[in-house]
């Protein structure tokens, strides 16, 4: 538990940013601020309590990258169970988003 949070979580926030380190901020609970950081392949959830405690939360990925066909089965497995009805996106607005997507790959290349 540390005395001055404020302190360590200001402290903490510069240490992210010298480390260049990409970071949100959320408030979630009560009392409670959490800075979400990402680095490649990790995400931290620290929350920071009024009461000087803090808690760290780390995602690590298995590195496995899914395509577009796996949106639609994670809003079957994950949404409200009322939502039953997954709209699947509209196959011109999907061309548009792969044209540009290989538009912005190509200046990419250059």
């Amino acid at each position: 538990m540390k005395e001055d949070i404020f302190t360590y979580f200001t402290s903490f926030l510069k240490n992210l940013e010298r480390g260049k380190i990409h970071y949100t901020l959320q408030s979630n609970r009560d009392h409670a601020v959490m800075v979400i950081a990402t680095v490649p392949g990790e995400r931290w959830e620290i929350e920071f309590f009024a009461d000087g405690s803090v808690e760290v939360e780390r995602f690590i990925s298995d590195g496995e990258i899914y395509g577009e066909n796996i949106l639609s089965e994670l809003l079957t497995k994950y949404a409200d169970p009322e939502f039953d009805n997954v709209e699947q996106p509209q196959e011109d607005i999907l061309n548009v988003m792969r044209e540009q997507n290989s538009r912005s790959k190509a200046l990419h290349k250059k």
